[in-house]
């Protein structure tokens, strides 16, 4: 957990009230600053429990990513697309990867510029223990119950659907592709869950 602050006020609530008294109410303020403290909190909390892997959130992500792939492999592009990051960080993150032979880099056979991000056994079993780590703690969110974190995703679902996230929210999961070309090449995966980090 991040170091408590303690304070003997809510400073969000505090900043609210001088707020108001300012330049009148205005709600979206203070719950804008209670969603970024939250990040900071969640983050925070994340990365405390990856860091004896050698791990970040971004990273954890992106093996994530890599282990829903039917084949292991994604192209790098794709990785950007699915975890809503430039392609620089992508770059980055599969560098600091590749280094910690979490992932190895190899051609794209469908595209001879193209490159593609591999899992490896080791990046796997990284994966695993580390993804029992964070559900062993809620991934920082133990103070809701389930309900509550369903209450969450669906009240901010809304913000991200205005961002043009995606076209419409999708209420049951995409079929298995089978067996092909697509999976052979790393391409077919399930969206990711996790939710993008900058």
């Amino acid at each position: 957990m991040p170091k408590p602050l303690n304070l003997p006020f809510d400073p969000i609530a505090r900043a609210a009230q001088s707020w108001e008294e300012r330049w009148g109410p205005c709600p979206p303020m203070a719950a804008i600053t209670s969603i970024m403290r939250a990040q900071q909190i969640l983050l925070a909390e994340a990365d405390a429990v990856l860091k004896p892997y050698g791990l970040t959130f971004a990273r954890y992500e992106a093996l994530v990513l890599l282990t829903f792939s039917r084949t292991g492999a994604l192209p790098l592009s794709k990785i950007g697309e699915r975890l809503m990051v430039h392609p620089t960080s992508v770059t980055n993150t599969i560098d600091r990867l590749e280094k910690a032979e979490l992932v190895a880099r190899r051609p794209n056979p469908r595209d001879g510029r193209g490159t593609l991000a591999t899992i490896t056994d080791k990046g796997r079993d990284v994966v695993e223990r580390a993804t029992a780590d964070l559900v062993a703690r809620d991934f920082g969110l133990g103070v809701y119950d389930a309900d509550q974190c369903a209450d969450i995703f669906r009240i901010l679902l809304p913000l991200r659907t205005d961002a043009g996230d995606f076209t419409e929210p999708d209420p049951e999961p995409e079929p298995e592709p089978g067996p092909g070309p697509e999976s052979e090449q790393g391409q077919d995966t399930a969206p990711s869950p996790i939710a993008p980090s900058a």
